[in-house]
């Protein structure tokens, strides 16, 4: 069982930056694959940013170039970095990561708001 506690979200203007961190019960080096979620109002949950255990990133075009997602193997984190905050960046945003075990199994985090004001 992994737990996973997203923090770091909060009220921030358009063209700021904001850091999220998802901080697991396990070592982040236990997980195949990590990712950044997010689901606005009215809309469907989204896939923001990836990234397997070797590094391998994914992103959507909508973020390419303004958020980066990494994680800290010391302190058993997975961030998202989020530069240029632009108000349609608002959302809830959810932590994911993959494990292999008996066979693959995905764990969520709560989520924590982000809003970008104009």
């Amino acid at each position: 069982q992994v737990q996973l506690l997203e923090s770091g979200g909060g009220l921030v203007q358009a063209g700021d930056s904001l850091r999220l961190s998802c901080r697991a019960s396990v070592s982040v080096l236990s997980f195949d694959y990590m990712a950044w979620y997010r689901q606005a109002p009215g809309e469907q949950r989204e896939l923001v940013a990836g990234s397997t255990a070797y590094g391998v990133t994914y992103y959507a075009d909508s973020v390419k170039g303004r958020f980066t997602i990494f994680k800290d193997n010391a302190k058993n984190t997975v961030d998202l970095q989020m530069n240029s905050l632009r108000p349609e960046d608002t959302a809830v945003y959810y932590c994911k990561v993959t494990r292999q075990e008996l066979r693959s199994t995905d764990y969520w985090g709560q989520g924590t708001q982000v809003t970008v004001s104009s």
